[in-house]
Formats: structure tokens, C-alpha cells, sequence
């Protein structure tokens, strides 16, 4: 990743784990120093006394600025997309352009596929082992 989009999340990353810090203690200060005047007489003393005070703007603005911050540096940071058709795709490949340079269309095949089974390779193997094994039948 490049050093812009690095910087940039960095920056973004700081300034929402600062606003975030800045929030709480703006509630964990509004909270305790309210007045029990202005709490409502329907608080029992199980009850949490709710702030009686909204967020302040520098820090909702702080957030946001974070929050784009860190969407452009995810965004200048990605890599090149790969185009959605196939055919486009195998011919940079076959050409020698895309991620896997000259091997062309060997990396599906020989068995590097992950996550593809050949059924009838195991079930042929198996016969031949349950024939080694003296024909034995499996009930």
C-alpha cells in the first residue's frame, strides 16, 4: 500500500480513537456532574440517571472526519480490480498481464484447485483397497 493511503488511515484511525475517547468522557462528565434538580423524580436508585446533555459538535464532526478519512484511504489504497468478465480476465492472464504471469491456465489444473473433489478417483481407490483387503463386503 502506498505511503498516502497509509498516512490517511493512520490520521483517520487517531482522530475516531480520539473522538471516541472524547465522547466518553463528555458522558462520563455529564452524567456525574449533573444536578439531581434536573433528574427526573422517577429514577429509582437501581436505575442509571441518563446525561442530560447532547453530544458536543466538534466532536460529532471529529467522527465524521475520521470515518472519511478512513473510507479514502481504503479506497485510494486498493488494489487494481480484476475486470468481471471472465473472458477479459482468462486472456490478460493467457497474455501474461494478470496476478499469475506465465502460467496461463496451468494453476486449475494438476490438482491445485482447492476446494474440488474427484469422487470417482476416491471411489475407484476405495474399490481397489477393499479388493486387496480379500473382497471383503461392507454391510
Amino acid at each position: 500500500m502506498p505511503l498516502l493511503p497509509k498516512s490517511l488511515l493512520t490520521l483517520g484511525a487517531l482522530l475516531l480513537l480520539h473522538a471516541c475517547y472524547s465522547a466518553h468522557e463528555h458522558s462520563s462528565l455529564s452524567s456525574s456532574l449533573a444536578p439531581a434538580s434536573l433528574l427526573p423524580a422517577s429514577i429509582t436508585p437501581t436505575s442509571k440517571p441518563q446525561p442530560t446533555s447532547s453530544l458536543p459538535l466538534d466532536i460529532a464532526l471529529e467522527t465524521l472526519a475520521a470515518v472519511l478519512l478512513i473510507c479514502v484511504g481504503l479506497v485510494l489504497g486498493v488494489e487494481e480490480l480484476r475486470p468481471i468478465s471472465w473472458r477479459v480476465w482468462a486472456g490478460k492472464v493467457q497474455r501474461g498481464q494478470g496476478k499469475n504471469e506465465g502460467e496461463g491456465y496451468t494453476w486449475l489444473e494438476g490438482g491445485r484447485r482447492k476446494g474440488f473433489l474427484d469422487i470417482r478417483a476416491q471411489r475407484r481407490d476405495f474399490a481397489e483397497w477393499v479388493k486387496g483387503q480379500g473382497g471383503a463386503k461392507l454391510e
